[in-house]
């Protein structure tokens, strides 16, 4: 049976929810104390901080053989997954670029931040790999394969493509210094090439395939197509130099053959494309708007079916719309406080938008939304660090809160925490857009793909 475009965030509900049942109560925290400060921060002194600590995920945070980020962090428990050293390649590519950001701002010397990229490089050279794709999990200490679900035992070509959207931007920062530099960006374009992107395809079909297993076969049988996080892949897909796909696989697979465009609005904003084919959601959660562009910059950004940066800044603006408008009196939603994406919940992981809100903010939705809305999301942050700091720890804002339900959780998700210094230093300086735009393989691959970039946006 085919699986439809609930895909991972099922999946990971599910796996989540099995992790955690028998402790989640116990392991969260009913937020009793929301603390105040009578402290005032500029706001380039808000981003600095929030910067350093979500940088600091990926930092301190890492799992030290293999210098990758652990899947996620609860302070009451550290390190909880099962086993403790698990590491996510997606997430991993998030603090890659994370890890850029904080060179630039001065946070991590230029020494360290090399060692470890170095350390990464190696790891991931040695790593379980399927076909060139490499597992959503990984044993930090071993590099083998951990299984997400009983049949995720092998090769996940998203996550993959998130790592590589790291990767490819880790080379271009490196590819004219010195000949130990260089030396890295040689090991990232095997490791790039080495990726079968056109395996993906099963036998050629005219779509990309989420996962493949040397168990299991296809069997997870999700082919990826109609709108969502994984615009990166297929652009990734078709720039890769040694195993690409046809742009056919974009247009038929991907795009529908035009389905996937949209005609509808939702707060008065065009959606652009279609979230869903089958849910009554009109518009997904906020997660499907960053983890495809934290490199791929979709300012002046265009193709057959959409207009990127009206895409990504409408569907910020309609989560921004939707908690002003508040249709279930949540407490507290409203422009200091908003944004729904997929993250911990009052019970175990949901996938919270406008069509599926429980009444649970996750603050990674408008703080990576800051290229997209940048007053709304400073009103919120500004919000939490002002009005509401026991929602921040070590790293940054926690991964989810209720006010409504006097609710927090003290944990982290690496997929969670990365995009939001990538996004803001986006915003600061467009840095991590530059520097993988500048690959000559993605530019090749977009233009492969019919896609146009207007300078002048």
């Amino acid at each position: 049976m085919t699986i439809t475009k609930h895909h991972k965030t099922i999946i990971f509900c599910i796996l989540t929810l099995l992790l955690t049942s028998c402790n989640y109560k116990t392991k969260t925290k009913k937020n009793t104390s929301l603390k105040t400060t009578n402290k005032e921060w500029s706001d380039e002194e808000l981003l600095n901080l929030i910067q350093k600590q979500t940088i600091n995920y990926f930092w301190e945070g890492a799992e030290p053989n293999s210098g990758l980020a652990r899947e996620r962090i609860h302070m009451d428990n550290i390190y909880p997954t099962s086993p403790k050293n698990t590491v996510t390649t997606g997430g991993s590519g998030f603090g890659l670029m994370a890890i850029l950001a904080g060179i630039e701002r001065g946070f991590i010397s230029k020494e360290e931040a090399f060692l470890r990229f170095q350390k990464i490089i190696t790891f991931l050279e040695n790593a379980d790999r399927f076909h060139g794709a490499w597992p959503h999990w990984l044993n930090g200490e071993t590099g083998k394969m951990l299984p997400f679900s009983k049949k995720d035992n092998g090769g996940d070509l998203v996550e993959t493509a998130f790592l590589v959207q790291g990767l490819l931007t880790v080379s271009e920062y490196y590819k004219n210094g010195t000949e130990q530099e260089k030396a890295l960006v040689s090991k990232i374009d095997k490791l790039w090439k080495g990726v079968e992107w056109d395996w993906y395809t099963k036998n050629g079909e005219d779509v990309l395939y989420w996962h493949w297993s040397p168990e299991f076969g296809w069997e997870m049988n999700f082919p990826i197509g109609g709108y969502n996080e994984c615009l990166i892949m297929y652009v990734l897909a078709a720039s890769s130099p040694t195993h690409p796909i046809k742009p056919s696989v974009y247009h038929k697979g991907w795009a529908k053959d035009g389905k996937i465009v949209s005609s509808q609005k939702f707060y008065d904003e065009d959606l652009v494309l279609n979230y869903y084919e089958h849910d009554e959601s009109l518009v997904g959660p906020l997660f499907w708007a960053h983890y495809s562009y934290l490199g791929l910059n979709p300012k002046g950004l265009s193709d057959n079916y959409a207009d990127y940066w009206k895409l990504v800044q409408n569907q910020a603006k309609i989560h921004y719309k939707y908690a002003i408008d508040n249709p279930k009196n949540y407490k507290g939603y409203g422009e200091n406080l908003w944004g729904l994406t997929s993250s911990y919940s009052i019970e175990g992981y949901k996938g919270h938008r406008p069509n599926n809100d429980f009444g649970v903010i996750a603050p990674t939705a408008a703080l990576s939304s800051f290229p997209y809305t940048p007053k709304e999301s400073m009103q919120m942050l500004r919000n939490l660090y002002k009005n509401h700091d026991s929602l921040i720890g070590e790293y940054g804002p926690y991964d989810a809160f209720s006010l409504q339900y006097n609710w927090f959780t003290d944990r982290y998700l690496a997929i969670d925490q990365g995009p939001i210094p990538v996004m803001i230093e986006n915003y600061r300086t467009g840095l991590l857009w530059n520097l993988f735009m500048k690959n000559e393989d993605v530019k090749k691959g977009l233009n492969k793909l019919g896609f146009t970039i207007n300078t002048k946006s």
